[in-house]
């Protein structure tokens, strides 16, 4: 057996003994989060719900730095040894944006945007690139047959491809060279009713939650001020927003 059908098999026997538990954080003064709700383990995902996300970077003393290092340590990417740094995994990437007629700078944490039509969806000739019904898009390791199609199809450069053999996986995140992975929004920790390991480490500028639902804190708080799409002229509706660029 190999080591990512070992990890497979233990990734799957926990789903089922999961636990609904909520948080309670401030994201801005006067405005908490208290949303997040594990599914039923006996049912199956459901549109019903779109999980999203809402990142305000002036809230981001670090630039997202410490939400780089949360993904890494929950998902166990980057510690891989590459002969050239470009092959690195990035799940998360810190950006920094400059504006060359006001020389205004900013950086801010970029990853797979979870949109609604999905261009590496669309584009993965097997199938392994895959949106589920709540909105989060995942790659199916045991399907992909690494083309890397769906890494030219995203906008956003937000998928890796694995070029090395991965030692000392995490057993909720399967990885396995010559595939190709991104964020997968923390469904091991969201379909526990947990917060995305991002989140968690930025409570006061990440805000967590249910996009369908009006009366989630995300959908109220969008719905009084906004947020903003990268590349929106491309109508992906993007499951992620932020403020402040």
């Amino acid at each position: 057996m190999s080591n990512i059908d070992s990890y497979r098999r233990k990734f799957l026997g926990g789903i089922g003994a999961v636990s609904a538990t909520t948080a309670a954080v401030t994201i801005a003064p006067g405005v908490f989060l208290r949303e997040v709700q594990a599914k039923p383990a006996d049912q199956p995902v459901s549109s019903k719900v779109r999980w999203g996300m809402l990142i305000d970077i002036n809230k981001l003393t670090d630039g997202g730095d410490a939400c780089v290092e949360a993904c890494k340590k929950e998902h166990g990417w980057g510690e891989e040894e590459h002969s050239n740094d470009q092959q690195k995994a990035q799940w998360i990437r810190k950006v920094t944006v400059k504006e060359k007629l006001t020389g205004h700078e900013f950086s801010l944490p970029v990853m797979c945007q979870h949109c609604e039509t999905a261009p590496c969806v669309d584009v993965c000739p097997t199938g392994a690139s895959m949106k589920r019904d709540d909105g989060i898009v995942l790659v199916n390791r045991h399907v992909c047959i690494g083309c890397r199609y769906c890494m030219m199809a995203c906008p956003y450069k937000a998928r890796s491809f694995v070029h090395e053999t991965l030692v000392d996986q995490k057993w909720d995140t399967p990885r396995g060279k010559g595939t190709v992975e991104s964020c997968n929004m923390c469904v091991n920790r969201v379909d526990e009713g947990l917060n995305p390991a991002c989140v968690d480490a930025a409570p006061e500028a990440l805000l967590f939650g249910d996009l369908n639902d009006p009366e989630s804190k995300i959908s109220k708080v969008l719905k009084q001020f906004g947020g903003t799409q990268i590349r929106a002229d491309l109508g992906l509706n993007t499951g992620v927003r932020y403020w402040g660029i």
